[in-house]
């Protein structure tokens, strides 16, 4: 059956279990994770489809079958898993999009390696999801392309579905010409882009870098600009725009830029932080602080995430403020981004150095200054966390959004607590009562914590007030992407 809409995503839209020596397909467990929020659009549709891919030892010969039709809360879909090899997957994931692109996304040239990437795996893998996506579209469909690693998608499907409309919607920083055209398939991959009809991005400065590069690099001309929201423009972060080039004409067709910062799902949070087994956990986490002030610090290890600059920041914090051992605790939460990838054990190792070190300094019998946590903790335990913690410590390098510092407001139902916020992160733009650190300044880095410390109540409710509707905002589940001007209409009995 063709589909009206075809989302194209590296990830499936399930998590596979095993129950009873066979597989089984169950909702993800993430409640702000893009694919429950993907999907919720198949109910807009008659039917939709999703291409993915899935891990085979034999691409020819999988054994698991290629197409499956899924039945559930989000409305009639099937999904398409390209089967891949396992060198497919490493060559294409593992080396050229999270060695070659990720680093240059975010700004580290220095990190930046092409030598080993296999560009003809590259291309050929996101034919792969060209095709797959071709074969799923009914006439003037909506095919919905997601993320840097399925950059030349949209001109291979292009070429094979002139018929269907394609929008595309990148999740990471984009960079400045400066540092995007390092990449020597740039245009290739910005030539595909052009090719979509819609280009969505997290924040205003994304999407005038985009078409910056774009200028840099072919003759584009800007048809249309629109001014930033006046709630999106304050002083004191690094990534506020005051107008983006909204739409631009490139060989003859027109392509809209499209600015739509994703959020969480607030209902769902709300949800769990309401609920007697949340505030039982919160309890008995405060109980176990005492008098103790909780910093908590939580995100991936990830060179990007800026876990070694803060805890250092935490060190000189208790070396120059003696006052406050015994008095404060750090709860630094670094989930390994990448087992496979050497740059991110660097990064771990060099976590657990430091934090040692901390604990080696100033520890006691009777308290430690940290806890370092190195795997996942549950959602609704960090939930109660959220609610504990007097600080929420966010201070990424570079970050395309940051849904963890909205997940810590919207579990504030006690209107309480204050946000540390790195203003790389494309979250900063929309939350200027967070206080605004610069992760590459110790003084700053150093200041502001400091000051979050000793927050006056009256200012700290006064800016969580905000925030929270600042949140409210954006909730994931009324997200509108400019991508939904193309939305195709879902057909009336008669047409049927």
């Amino acid at each position: 059956m063709s589909s009206d809409m075809v989302i194209v995503y590296h990830r499936q839209p399930y998590e596979e279990v095993e129950e009873n020596g066979e597989i089984a397909l169950r909702e993800n467990k993430s409640p702000n994770g893009i694919v429950p929020t993907l999907k919720s659009f198949f109910s807009k549709v008659d039917h939709g489809a999703w291409i993915a891919w899935k891990l085979a030892e034999d691409p020819e010969n999988p054994d698991f079958d290629k197409k499956i039709e899924i039945n559930d809360a989000y409305g009639s879909y099937s999904v398409s898993r390209l089967a891949l090899s396992e060198d497919q997957v490493r060559e294409f994931y593992h080396v050229t999009s999270k060695e070659a692109f990720w680093p240059i996304l975010h700004g580290f040239k220095e990190r930046y390696n092409y030598d080993p990437v296999d560009w003809a795996n590259f291309q050929s893998v996101n034919r792969q999801f060209a095709e797959a996506a071709a074969a799923e579209a009914a006439q003037g469909a909506l095919v919905w392309v997601h993320d840097y690693n399925l950059w030349l998608v949209p001109g291979y499907l292009r070429e094979m579905r002139p018929d269907v409309r394609i929008a595309f919607f990148h999740h990471t920083p984009f960079p400045s010409a400066d540092m995007f055209n390092l990449l020597p398939w740039r245009k290739e991959i910005v030539s595909s882009l052009l090719a979509c009809d819609d280009i969505g991005f997290h924040i205003p400065r994304y999407a005038g870098n985009f078409v910056s590069v774009a200028r840099s690099l072919f003759d584009v001309d800007v048809t249309e600009r629109t001014n930033v929201p006046d709630k999106w423009i304050f002083e004191g972060t690094a990534l506020t725009e005051r107008i983006w080039p909204s739409a631009i004409h490139y060989d003859g067709r027109d392509v809209a830029i499209s600015v739509t910062p994703v959020g969480v799902d607030n209902e769902y949070i709300d949800e769990i932080a309401r609920s007697p087994e949340t505030a039982e956990q919160t309890q008995d986490i405060q109980q176990e602080l005492g008098e103790m002030k909780l910093i908590l610090s939580v995100g991936r290890t990830d060179y990007t995430k800026g876990g070694i600059e803060q805890l250092n920041s935490f060190e000189r914090l208790l070396e120059f403020n003696p006052d406050l051992r015994g008095k404060i605790r750090l709860m630094h939460v670094s989930v390994s981004a990448n087992r496979n990838m050497s740059a991110y054990e660097e990064i771990q190792t060099e976590i657990e150095q430091i934090a040692g070190r901390i604990k080696g300094r100033f520890g006691r019998l009777d308290w430690q200054p940290l806890t370092l946590i190195s795997r996942a903790v549950p959602f609704a335990k960090l939930v109660s966390y959220y609610q504990a913690a007097d600080v929420a410590w966010i201070t990424p390098l570079a970050d395309g959004m940051n849904l963890v510092a909205k997940e810590f407001i919207a579990s504030r139902i006690d209107g309480d607590g204050v946000l540390v916020l790195s203003e790389f992160a494309g979250a900063a733009v929309e939350l200027a009562d967070a206080v605004i650190t610069n992760p590459f300044s110790n003084r700053a880095m150093d200041l502001t914590i400091l000051s979050a410390l000793e927050m006056p109540e009256i200012e700290r409710r006064q800016r969580m007030k905000n925030l929270r509707q600042a949140v409210r905002e954006t909730n994931v589940r009324h997200w509108v992407p400019g991508t939904l001007r193309l939305k195709p209409e879902k057909k009336s009995a008669s047409a049927a």
